[in-house]
């Protein structure tokens, strides 16, 4: 596959997992849970989406 393609597609998929997660972070922080409640999925959520940012980072963006 192509530098520029790797590029493109991991982004738009690192885009709607990183979207997906907050958004239902966010969810279940607003909603019955409250933010204590939903406080230890947002710190889990976080360091899932740090991962997938660097795991991008380090198969996409980074020349080997």
């Amino acid at each position: 596959m192509s530098y520029r393609i790797k590029l493109v597609m991991g982004l738009i998929g690192t885009a709607l997992l990183v979207t997906f997660v907050g958004g239902l972070s966010h969810s279940i922080s607003t909603g019955f849970a409250g933010f204590w409640g939903g406080f230890p999925f947002m710190v889990i959520a976080i360091l899932v989406c740090g991962m997938a940012i660097y795991d991008y980072w380090d198969e996409c963006v980074r020349k080997k």
